[in-house]
């Protein structure tokens, strides 16, 4: 196994990169790129070298083409890496890929320019010579009846600052032109037909010259250092990490971002493998405005535009603290160029609070252990909207997948003493921002203890049995309703808070030998709205994977978007990716190789608090184990302190020697004196705050 050749996982280099679009440039010329990404390796092969690199045949290297020929013609292609040859190239028909960064920035500078345009800016109250503070935010155009698939569109919102430190979003503009990407031109405006004129209210901005100018920043702040002078407890080599007994592969997709793949846990010697694979596939942020053209603004960000396309260069100190190790991300250019987003990942340790802790109320004897977690952090910007996605692994097994909502609110102009109609919020002076919902898709390729899985759907229910008889005579029983999904069509579940729904993704031929119950992970997750747009409309048509909490699906290479592979002006007739894949619906997926998709998120129902920026609001949801360990998996992580009766019965002296000992193996970053003093100190401080009655439970 040659040790500079690339883990079959990692995304393409930028010599890869550079190696397909110099295949497919020589054999079809001047064109446009808008994927270029490595094909997921064929999960047969990739299995059988994962139990044997250095015997079984290495996947073969290939790149995963997408481009726009002249004439709008889109073509799929693949590029055998190794040759390099081209084995793939299909003429799609009707489709529309990714929409590249370079295709968002070009809109606003043709709708700058064109008459039309200057027009409607004039008619809302704004000089022609002030076209220069005039921006848009290009989306697609979701689908428009008008214009079908076969023509590539965006639609612009516009907006006006009027310094060009001001945030925009306090001035929206009320007619939204189109624009057809390969003439490079507006063909359309939709103008409403009762006009908004641009707002006049001073800017409320959230850049610090307008801070310090109503008052300043708080001073009352007192710094938060965190180091770790001895290291990060984790190891990388390539882009495989190493840490608390997990081990993993981070890969990096210019749709999905973050890709987690053979993830495995060392459960005392053995190596047990858990998930194939976890990324977050899809997401859809319907708005709530029916009156047009809000009727078809709505995004699939990461199918329209990509999460990895959108992502940040993270800043140590900013968007990461503490001891940070990066990793960059790769993609082509349109033109058929390279780019590079430095820093595009951070992974860092965080304290996690208490692990675990239990007091004896009899004679204070104590134990309290700490924890820490593992986050692997993408930010990405989605227009408007900034997404912080984290996944955290903690050291009891759970995985934490994790988004804090940031940025702006997408906004329209408004008239003085206009009703909204429920659908919106007048935040500030002229400026509505409509309801929206935002729901992510969780894809879970599932190889908990090997890769044949069954999902199991968990209610808590009370007994069936009335009070008063024989197997519930005092009327308190309750217990674990577990519901099999043997087929992809029962496996359409959706979340009842009543009930604490969780799902379980099960080894049946693998038992606890304590509980005798399958060995699963659970999936925690109770951030669960429903998708509120009707089905029929056009949202439930496109976005069919956010229908339903859960679909359980039998897994197939190259089935990892649940929208479908190519997803902008898609009609949703027909639905378009779990549809298509879950047909009829008598598929098994019982005891096999299965993936699990969860839709989860919020609604936003937008207030003043979330203007001009807002703060940050999050989701989590958990993958616990379950009936997986033989007992707590953390036992030997050494405890913050420790006491137990018989040194509490010999006076309090074994206190402080127990302390001594883990606190120097726990806290290594003090030294010295200070590892006295902090003994001292936290001796004192737990027997000082020990437990005298009888309160708990």
């Amino acid at each position: 196994m040659g040790a500079d050749l690339p883990h079959p996982f990692d995304p393409l280099s930028l010599a890869e990169i550079e190696a397909a679009i110099t295949t497919v440039k020589k054999a079809h010329g001047d064109i446009f790129f808008n994927v270029v990404t490595v094909q997921e390796p064929r999960k047969a092969e990739m299995t059988a070298w994962l139990e044997a690199p250095e015997t079984a045949p290495r996947p073969k290297r290939v790149a995963d083409v997408v481009v726009i020929a002249p004439g709008g013609k889109v073509y799929d292609g693949l590029v055998d890496l190794a040759e390099p040859k081209i084995t793939k190239w299909e003429l799609l028909e009707g489709e529309q890929p990714i929409i590249t960064m370079e295709e968002l920035q070009l809109v606003e500078h043709i709708a700058r320019k064109d008459p039309k345009v200057i027009e409607q800016c004039v008619i809302s109250g704004i000089p022609v010579e002030d076209m220069h503070k005039v921006y848009c935010d290009p989306w697609t155009i979701g689908y428009d009846e008008r214009f079908g698939s076969g023509v590539r569109l965006q639609q612009a919102f516009m907006y006006y600052r009027p310094d060009v430190d001001s945030c925009q979003y306090q001035y929206p503009l009320d007619f939204c032109p189109i624009y057809d990407a390969d003439k490079q031109e507006i063909i359309a405006i939709d103008v409403p037909t009762v006009r908004r004129p641009l707002s006049k209210a001073a800017p409320v901005d959230y850049h610090p010259a307008a801070v310090e100018a109503r008052g300043g920043y708080r001073d009352n702040i007192k710094p938060i250092n965190i180091t770790q002078p001895e290291g990060v407890s984790f190891e990388i080599k390539g882009r495989e990490i190493g840490w608390q007994n997990w081990k993993f592969h981070i890969g990096f997709s210019y749709r999905e971002g973050i890709v987690l793949n053979n993830i495995t846990f060392n459960d005392k010697g053995t190596i047990r493998p858990i998930f194939y694979r976890l990324s977050l596939a899809e997401m859809v942020v319907p708005y709530g405005n029916p009156e047009r053209p809000h009727q078809r603004k709505h995004a699939l960000d990461q199918g329209e535009y990509g999460a990895g396309y959108m992502a940040n260069s993270l800043s140590l100190g900013c968007d990461c603290k503490g001891s940070i190790h990066y990793l960059d991300a790769h993609f082509p250019t349109r033109a058929g160029g390279l780019r590079t987003i430095k820093n595009a990942i951070c992974i860092h340790e965080e304290d996690a609070g208490i692990l675990f802790k239990h007091v004896d109320f009899r004679d204070d004897s104590v134990i309290v252990t700490r924890g820490r977690k593992l986050i692997i952090q993408q930010i990405f910007t989605a227009a408007n909207y900034e997404y912080v996605v984290a996944w955290v692994f903690h050291q009891d097994g759970t995985i934490q997948p994790e988004i804090k909502l940031t940025g702006i609110l997408n906004t329209y102009a408004m008239a003085p003493d206009e009703d909204t109609h429920g659908w919106g919020t007048q935040v500030f002076p002229g400026v509505n921002a409509h309801n929206h919902q935002h729901l992510f898709c969780l894809r879970v390729d599932a190889n908990v203890d090997g890769p044949n899985n069954t999902v199991f759907v968990n209610d808590a229910v009370p007994s069936p049995d009335p009070v008063g008889s024989d197997a519930n005579f005092y009327g308190n029983g309750f217990f674990n309703r577990r519901t099999k999904l043997a087929t992809a069509g029962e496996s359409r579940t959706d979340y009842d808070g009543a009930t604490s729904r969780t799902w379980e993704i099960c080894n049946p031929s693998r038992l606890n030998p304590h509980s005798r119950k399958p060995v699963s992970y659970k999936l925690v997750s109770r951030e669960v709205p429903g998708l509120l747009p009707k089905p029929g409309s056009l949202v439930w048509k496109r976005a069919a994977f956010a229908r339903h909490a859960v679909h359980v699906t039998p897994y197939a290479d190259d089935q990892l978007w649940p929208a479908g592979r190519h997803v902008p002006q898609t009609s949703g007739e027909p639905s378009r990716g779990l549809p298509e894949w879950i047909g009829d619906g008598t598929a098994s997926v019982d005891d096999t190789d299965v993936v699990l998709w969860h839709t989860f998120g919020l609604t936003h129902f937008p207030a003043p608090e979330d203007f001009p920026v807002m703060p940050a609001e999050p989701m989590t949801l958990l993958l616990r184990p379950r009936n997986f360990f033989v007992s707590n998996p953390v036992l030997d992580v050494p405890p913050s302190f420790s006491s137990t009766p018989s040194q509490v019965a010999a006076g309090g002296k074994g206190v402080t020697d127990a302390a001594d000992r883990v606190s120097r193996l726990a806290f290594g970053e003090v030294n010295g004196e200070g590892t006295a003093k902090a003994v001292e100190g936290m001796a004192a401080g737990c027997c000082a705050n020990g437990t005298n009655g009888v309160n708990g439970h």
